[in-house]
Parts: structure tokens; sequence; C-alpha cells
């Protein structure tokens, strides 16, 4: 028989509220500096396909989903009862941000759309590996990773789509 899963207390609860968001955040600031520099330089003149979202879209929605992801993390925590209890699916949480990031790097950072294409079908597993996992400790944590996939999915057309038109 295993061991009662036990609830932190509130000041714990509301720290590591803050530092999942924080992380999660960290890593979405350091795509966004990669990113950010190549919009109107680089990014403007590729051929993009027809559903592409105006440009101002992109922050909104990641912002968005970045609370989500963080917020996701904080409840598998909490009902994990410790980071310890939460192991193997908080490396896969880790290794998906990991990967978000990476996808910056390669396809702004590196100009590589065609590189950027096997990255994010990489990604879009590693959101499926980590609902998965977090689903039997968490079904509200893993739900909340949905949008998420759905708007990676969404971005790995565009990515594959853009490589294909400026290729």
């Amino acid at each position: 028989m295993s061991a009662p899963t036990r609830t932190p207390g509130v000041a714990l609860s509301i720290l590591m509220l803050f530092g999942f968001i924080a992380t999660v955040f960290i890593f979405a600031g350091a795509g966004g500096w990669i990113t950010a520099g190549n919009i109107e330089s680089w990014y403007v003149d590729l051929h993009k396909p027809e559903l592409t979202p105006e440009n101002w879209v992109f922050p909104v929605v990641w912002n968005f989903l970045f609370f989500l992801i963080g917020l996701s993390g904080w409840l598998l925590w909490r009902a994990a009862g410790s980071i310890n209890d939460a192991g193997a699916a908080l490396s896969l949480f880790i290794a998906q941000l990991m990967l978000n990031l990476g996808w910056s790097v390669v396809f702004f950072g590196l100009h590589r759309p065609d590189l950027a294409s096997i990255e994010v079908v990489v990604l879009d597993i590693a959101i499926t590996a980590t609902a998965a996992a977090f689903w039997p400790i968490s079904r509200l944590a893993a739900m909340l990773m949905l949008p998420y996939l759905a708007w990676s999915l969404f971005a790995t057309y565009l990515t594959i789509a853009i490589w294909l038109l400026n290729r």
C-alpha cells in the first residue's frame, strides 16, 4: 500500500505556483528574444500559407498558453504531492519546454524551417506524452495541456508550409 499523498501548505503552494509560471515564462522569454529580432528582418520576407495569422496574434496566444502550461505543471505537482512523486511526468514537462524553445532557435535563430519542421513534430509528440503522463495524476493538468497541443499542431502546419513554400 502506498503512502497517502501529502497536501502542501498554502505558502508553499503559492510559491510553487509562481515558480512553475516563472519557469515557463523564462523559457518563453528566451524564445521570444530569439524570435523578436527576426520578425521584421527575416520572417517578413518569407512566403506564408493562407491561414497564417497576423503577427500580433502569436504573442497573445502564446502568453495565454504559457500561463496554462505553468498552471498545468503546478496542478500536477499539487496532485502528486511532491516533485519526486511527479518525477517522470515533470521530466516530460521540462523536455517539452526545452523543445518549444528549440523550435524558436531552429526556425528563427538558424533560419531553418526544414529542420524546424522535424523539431516541431518531436515537440508535438512530447506535448502529447506530457499530457498522457499527467492524466493519471491530474486530469485537469492534462486537459490544460490540450490547447497548447492544438496550437502546436497548427504551428506544425505553418512551419511545414513555410518550409515548402520557401524551398
